[in-house]
C-alpha cells in the first residue's frame, strides 16, 4: 500500500436531525472532526426589523472530512444532532474535493440575500390597507418599503413601515 492510500482524507455527507445541524457541527468539531456547514447571509425579518442571519445552504446536512482507514467513525452515529452518514447501498459515498471547493468559492462571492426582492408579492398587515396584497418595489430607508398597490384600477406606489408587510409564499 502506498503512502497516499494510507492517509486519504475525503469529504462525506452527514444527515442531521431537523434544525440541529448547528448542534451536530459543534459536537463533531468538539470531538476533533473537520466539518463544513455551508451557509449564506440572508436578510430575515424579526420583530418587525430586518436582520442578517446565516442560513444553511443545505438544511439538515453538513460535510465531514474523514480518513476511511485511520479515523474512528463509531462516535459519529451517537453524536447529538446527527442521524447518520449518507450512504449508497452499504457504503458512505465520498464527496469530491472539487465540489466542496466550488461551494466555498461560490459562498465567498455571494452577497447578502435580501429579505424582499423587487417584484415579490407581499401582504400588508397593519393600518388602513391591512390585508391588501401588493408588489414590493424597493426599500425606502432602513425600516420602510415602497409597494405597488392597485387602488381603484390605478397603480399607486406607497411607502409602508417594514413591520406592516409580510412576504407571501
Amino acid at each position: 500500500m502506498t503512502a497516499s492510500n494510507c492517509n486519504e482524507l475525503r469529504w462525506y455527507l452527514i444527515h442531521c436531525k431537523p434544525r440541529e445541524d448547528e448542534r451536530a457541527l459543534e459536537n463533531l468539531e468538539r470531538q476533533g472532526f473537520e466539518c463544513f456547514r455551508p451557509a449564506r447571509q440572508v436578510e430575515r425579518r424579526r420583530n418587525g426589523r430586518k436582520c442578517t442571519v446565516a442560513a444553511p445552504l443545505f438544511p439538515n446536512y453538513l460535510f465531514i472530512r474523514l480518513d476511511r482507514v485511520h479515523d474512528n467513525w463509531a462516535p459519529i452515529r451517537s453524536t447529538r444532532g446527527v442521524i447518520h452518514i449518507v450512504r449508497f447501498n452499504e457504503f458512505p459515498l465520498p464527496v469530491a474535493d472539487a465540489i466542496i471547493e466550488r461551494i466555498r468559492l461560490r459562498l465567498a462571492e455571494d452577497d447578502i440575500e435580501p429579505y424582499l426582492k423587487p417584484g415579490e408579492r407581499v401582504r400588508i398587515t397593519e393600518g388602513a390597507f391591512a390585508q391588501f396584497e401588493a408588489i414590493f418595489v424597493a426599500n425606502d430607508g432602513q425600516d420602510r418599503v415602497v409597494l405597488l398597490l392597485n387602488i381603484l384600477q390605478r397603480h399607486q406606489e406607497l411607502s409602508f413601515p417594514l413591520e406592516a408587510v409580510r412576504k407571501l409564499g
